[in-house]
């Protein structure tokens, strides 16, 4: 659409009772063009209902939604192909790090030397079967369980892992049931939702000195800055 254009429909839009900022919104130019179409013309009289502004923002804002979804995605796809291919060492440090972050941890009040993975996101457990693999954990000494709200689609839900880990639904140990508090306002209520997936790691008391030892390994190796050595 041309300026002039713009402007004729500005014009229009004027006429038939829009606001600056509706116009603006409409059109995807700005506030200041509008003015400088439209200023000789009479000013509205008529108020628009609250479904009608609403109608309009939204309109004005989608163009705009998309945009930034579109920037999300490019940042994304960029970051995902700058990482290229994962060495075995790689694996084994991230693997470490994962399971630091998200496994059951011993407590000295507490002892607690097995390997016990939860985690709801299929990527993570994707990354973490993977190390798993490449450390010789046979899926002998796997054991899965599901932990879900009672709401949700528990069959469903052990298929869909079972699928990820390459288990059949029927070799799943007991699934946890989380009761439902009508008090909370739930937002993982989706169909992508499956609940979370427990990975625990038979006689794994072995596994885990190593993964904390190479996790003090993983800190220690860590540089200081400079500036934290300042007295």
């Amino acid at each position: 659409m041309t300026k002039s254009d713009l402007r004729e429909r500005a014009r229009d839009l004027r006429l038939r009772g829009w606001t600056y900022d509706e116009i603006r919104a409409e059109l995807g130019c700005s506030k200041s063009s509008v003015s400088l179409w439209v200023r000789d013309l009479p000013k509205p009289e008529r108020k628009r209902t609250r479904e009608e502004a609403s109608e309009i923002a939204r309109r004005g804002w989608d163009p705009v939604l998309l945009r930034r979804e579109e920037e999300r995605r490019a940042v994304k796809l960029t970051a995902a192909e700058e990482v290229g291919t994962v060495s075995e060492r790689e694996l084994f440090l991230l693997g470490v790090a994962l399971y630091w972050a998200e496994g059951t941890k011993d407590k000295p009040h507490a002892r607690r030397e097995r390997v016990v993975f939860v985690n709801s996101d299929p990527g993570m457990v994707r990354v973490f079967t993977a190390w798993l693999d490449l450390l010789g954990v046979g899926a002998e000494r796997r054991r899965y369980a599901v932990m879900i709200h009672e709401t949700a689609d528990a069959t469903a839900a052990e298929q869909f892992w079972g699928d990820l880990v390459g288990v059949a639904p029927s070799a799943f140990c007991k699934t946890t049931v989380k009761r439902h508090d009508p008090r909370t306002n739930r937002k993982n209520r989706s169909a992508g939702y499956h609940g979370c997936l427990s990975i625990r790691i038979l006689g794994s008391a072995d596994l885990y000195r190593r993964i904390e030892g190479a996790w003090c390994g993983i800190v220690g190796a860590v540089p200081i800055s400079p500036s934290r050595n300042r007295t």
